[in-house]
Order: structure tokens, then sequence, then C-alpha cells
């Protein structure tokens, strides 16, 4: 297969509410799609879900950009390839930007799956109809904020609440979601905001009753991860930890987690997050689908790979209401109660709102 014109939209879309995390605050996300299409018409459109800034990892949407424009296109339009994870191969030249990766990796997928006429979760190995759906809240300015946030969602039927957490906003306001909500599983995420000396919060958040404590620690300290996991009894996520299948298996051989959250564009698409999947499987670690509030085109995508079996603790594919009043695509992603059904049709299952995807566009080009 030979893609003859590459195509990148930078999409702008208002969030319905503020999302705060230990290290910003954002009212609007910028995403990138990427579109590929073949001699013949079809077209795979895939979704850059990086943050604006390098907060999260270090890559940014100007930073994906550049590289997609410059580097990955160039790849992908010279490569002839028969199944995604070739064109994954011929784009493994370019070290890291796996946020960048994912948008090329994602659509190459849709394609392959539309031409194919299969559905994206059952080429990807999923075995369920629908998947249980977790919900993601941010810092809030006051505890009675948060707890009204949380009420709204379990009222919605979420399956599982996330808590943000950082210094100064972690064991009060999750023993009060615990208090008011003693039987919702429960978890927190660090976004990596902590370190060593903060043991005694750690093991404070261990006597709440979580489900788990979600990177407390920076990404590359796998090996003080593994001590604070051998003090605690709550189960260590790890998340930015791990951006490649390799970083996987060294935390597996540390045992710096119990639990991992794949993130599709955090690890460079759905050719790794399978391989990491399936890595997590072989070792008994339960995996869950993490979010980069993604648009509709990410959003399907996350929703195809957490049908795999793997995925057996709730992931944060959340209804596109929870982030935007209005998305890119015609069907937007729906949850009732608690769970998000896998499209059966073939590709993605979710056709772009091509008018409302011109109206948000700040920057377009084509090959």
């Amino acid at each position: 297969m030979k893609i003859k014109n590459i195509e990148l939209r930078r999409v702008r879309l208002p969030l319905v509410h503020q999302f705060r995390t230990s290290s910003h605050a954002k009212r609007h996300l910028e995403h990138i799609l990427v579109g590929l299409t073949t001699a013949d018409g079809t077209v795979g459109w895939g979704e850059i879900a990086s943050p604006s800034g390098p907060f999260f990892a270090a890559e940014t949407v100007d930073s994906c950009w550049a590289v997609a424009r410059d580097h990955l296109a160039p790849i992908v339009l010279a490569t002839d390839w028969d199944h995604p994870a070739d064109l994954a191969t011929a784009m493994a030249k370019v070290r890291g930007n796996q946020f960048a990766k994912a948008g090329f990796d994602v659509a190459a997928w849709s394609l392959w799956t539309t031409e194919r006429g299969v559905p994206l979760s059952k080429a990807l190995g999923g075995t369920r109809g629908h998947v249980e759906a977790g919900v993601s809240l941010g810092i809030e300015p006051t505890i009675d904020d948060l707890l009204e946030q949380v009420a709204g969602k379990v009222g919605e039927g979420y399956r599982r609440v996330k808590l943000k957490i950082a210094p100064g906003w972690d064991v009060e306001p999750v023993r009060a979601v615990r208090e008011a909500f003693p039987s919702v599983p429960l978890h927190v995420d660090a976004n990596g905001a902590y370190g060593e000396t903060h043991v005694n919060v750690m093991r404070a958040l261990d006597r709440c009753g979580l489900l788990m404590i979600e990177q407390p620690y920076a990404p590359r300290a796998l090996i003080p991860l593994a001590a604070l996991q051998d003090r605690l009894e709550t189960p260590i996520c790890l998340d930015e930890s791990i951006e490649e299948v390799d970083d996987l298996a060294t935390a597996l051989r540390l045992g710096s987690g119990r639990i991992l959250n794949i993130k599709v564009s955090r690890m460079g698409g759905l050719t790794p997050a399978v391989r990491a999947h399936d890595l997590a499987v072989e070792h008994g670690m339960p995996v869950w689908c993490g979010g980069m509030h993604e648009f509709g085109i990410g959003r399907a995508a996350n929703v195809a790979l957490s049908a795999l079996p793997g995925f057996t603790l709730p992931s944060d594919v959340s209804g596109s209401d929870k982030y935007y009043a209005r998305d890119i695509t015609t069907q937007p992603i729906v949850s009732v109660d608690g769970q998000v059904e896998v499209p059966a049709v073939a590709g993605l299952g979710r056709a772009l709102d091509f008018a409302f995807v011109q109206d948000s566009t700040t920057d377009r080009w084509q090959s």
C-alpha cells in the first residue's frame, strides 16, 4: 500500500470545564488531525493529541507539527507497506516523538481496516462489544467544588473516578471524596509531582482505599518507584514512565508498579500499545487505557483498544460531552451507565464532521 497524499490540520476546541493538573491548567485543546489518502481515494484519519506545553511530555503541538510535516510525512510517503506495523517500523528511525508518530499510526490502522471492511477493535484483537468507562477529574478550587464534580460523574454512571493530585492538594481532598463516596472505585494521579521525600503522603493515601496511585514519582524514577511499591499495599500505576515497550520490560523486572496505563498517544500509536498490552498480560499486570482529552478520532481509537482482553479496569474513555460541547465527529462518543459501545463497523467507526473541522482549523498543511 502506498500513501498518495497526507493532510495535517491543527484543530482547536474549547473545554466545557477547566482542567487542572499538578503542572498546569487548560481551557481549550489544540490537536493535529492526520489524514492519509491512497491512490483510490480511501482516507484514514488519526489524531496527534499532544499537550500545547511540555508538561506531561517533551512534545508540544508545535514540535509535533514540525516533526509530522518535515520528518514523518516524507517517510510515510516513501514507504510501501502491507500492514500498519510496517509503517511503524519505518517511522522508528525517528527517535522519540511518540505523540507525532501516534497520529500516523492510528491513521494507518483506520485506513487499513476501512479498506478491508474490518472493525478496528477486531483487527487489534478486541473481544468486547462494550468497554467500562472511568472519568478523570482535575484539581478544583475547593473541596466542595470537587465533591460536586464527583457527584455529577457518579450520577452519570461512570464506573471509576480518578482524581488529579499535587503537593498541597492530596490527602485532604481524597479523604473527603472517599468519605462522601465510600463504595466508588477511586484512584489518584500525581503526574510525577512527588518524590522520595513525600513517602508519608503516599502512605496516608495508601490508607484511603484506592484502586491505584498513578505515577507518583517522575517518569524515569523506576528504582524509587519500586522501593515505594514495596512499602504500599495500594498498587502503583505507571503512566509517563512507559513511553516504549522496552520501558515496560524494565519496569516489570524492577517491580516499579503493578498496573499499567496504556495511552495510545504516549506510546506512539496502536501498534506499540497492543505490544504493551500483550507483554503486560503475559506478566499478569492489569491494564487500562488512559486518555489525553482526545477529540473523536483519538477517542474512537482508545475505545477500540480498550476492547482487548487485558483491559480489565475501567478506561478513560468517557463520553465526548465530558470535555467538549461539540466533537469533531458526526457521532460523538457516548457513555451510557458507565459503558461505551465498541463500533462493529469497518475502520474507526466514526466519520469526521468536515464542516465543523473546517471551522475549527487553525492551520493546514498538505503534501
